[in-house]
């Protein structure tokens, strides 16, 4: 149905027809995984969104009861398995808590180069796939590209390029091959001027603007109430990283290093960079405001990689050992969130005085960022679905843990 307005001589269209219930996924490439999204639709208006979740889920966290902390390792690759690196991190420093163990400061050091390369992986990843969501495939194969350089370094320190399990609770399976370094800096001279690039691709470009900017806004204030983190959180202009805000067991690993978290202040981002400008029909908190802050992440990544090398070359001790097999865990219990490209990924343990754990539990980020979907949705049409989840970089295995 048209409706004219003589005043003006525009005609406005009415896409409202009758009541739908449309199912997209669990096979759907746009829901980025197995999640099913029901829609309820009046047209092409969106009214509900209803996520359908767990049809990835494997038990991790009651495996994780019946293994040691180092047999469970494996398993918190398979969580985010595009961040496994992170995922690996955060069980590790949470089981050094339990035992209140010291790392040597070149495994320090060792860690932040390692977590930041998996940060960028993690980010192009979105970058590209996000690209797909919207009907471009150039910035996926660009992405995609510069990703396989860093699996290759990935590959040197530890023979793996997807699922890991090389930071462990004790430090690391092994020190950084020689010459690691010096193809890392390498990697990040070429890597810098590539990312110009995909700001032409995306972020300036008039077609992805038009799709994102001002889609799926999320206020401050619901981002928080949600319990949404990572750059979803800051992407609405909430200033909080917990590598600089989080526990002292965690921040310690970050003494020294200088970066800026990126989220909007006063209305304007962090000017260390020459970073592209933002639109003018851009709204704090909408899609692209989440894919900006991921592609600003990633430069502030490439400048604590440059400085946790040179920490790493000059740094005492070494990489750190891991901890037995078979290692006792004091009775306690320990809850530790760390910073991971998703957002705040959170381990709890409970130990008993024997080498399994009494209990152990993960806090997805992608879970808290998924549960926004409905109030982000309602309202929009059905071809900005696609843009509003592509904009949360949810990854299923993390959610159906």
């Amino acid at each position: 149905m048209t409706t004219a307005l003589p005043e003006t001589g525009i005609v406005e269209f009415d896409v409202r027809t009758d009541e739908m219930l449309v199912n997209m996924g669990p096979q759907h490439p746009s829901t980025h995984g197995v999640l099913r999204l029901a829609l309820r639709t009046d047209g092409e208006v969106v009214s509900e969104v209803e996520p359908h979740i767990g049809y990835l889920h494997r038990c991790a966290e009651k495996i994780g009861e019946n293994l040691t902390p180092r047999q469970w390792l494996p398993y918190t690759d398979r969580m985010d398995y595009l961040a496994g690196m992170n995922m690996n991190l955060g069980w590790s420093m949470t089981v050094e808590k339990l035992l209140q163990l010291e790392l040597p400061e070149k495994a320090q050091h060792l860690r932040v180069v390692i977590a930041e390369l998996n940060r960028i992986a993690s980010h192009l990843v979105a970058m590209g796939a996000y690209g797909l969501d919207l009907g471009t495939f150039s910035p996926f194969l660009y992405a995609f590209r510069e990703r396989e350089k860093i699996l290759d370094l990935f590959e040197e320190a530890c023979g793996a390029r997807l699922t890991y399990s090389y930071l462990t609770p004790g430090g690391a399976t092994a020190d950084l091959p020689r010459g690691c370094t010096d193809k890392c800096l390498a990697f990040l001279d070429q890597f810098e001027a590539v990312i110009r690039e995909y700001h032409t691709l995306l972020t300036s470009n008039v077609v992805f603007i038009q799709r994102t900017a001002g889609i799926g806004v999320l206020s401050a204030d619901m981002a928080v109430s949600y319990g949404c983190t990572g750059p979803v959180l800051r992407g609405s202009g909430v200033n909080w990283d917990l590598r600089r805000d989080g526990e002292p067991f965690y921040t310690r690993m970050y003494d020294g290093y200088r970066f800026e978290v990126i989220a909007q202040a006063n209305g304007d981002y962090p000017q260390d960079h020459d970073y592209p400008p933002v639109p003018r029909e851009a709204v704090l908190g909408d899609c692209w405001h989440r894919f900006y802050v991921r592609m600003l992440e990633v430069v502030q990544s490439i400048g604590l990689i440059r400085q946790g090398i040179e920490f790493y070359r000059t740094a005492a001790g070494d990489w750190g050992m891991p901890i037995k097999l078979t290692q006792k865990l004091p009775p306690g219990e320990v809850y530790l969130e760390t910073e991971c490209p998703k957002g705040q990924m959170g381990f709890y343990l409970v130990g008993d005085g024997s080498s399994i754990p009494w209990r152990a539990r993960a806090r997805s980020s992608s879970f808290c960022n998924l549960s926004i979907t409905s109030e982000l949705c309602r309202g929009c049409l059905i071809a900005d679905i696609p843009a509003i989840i592509g904009s949360l970089d949810i990854v299923m295995g993390e959610i159906d843990r």
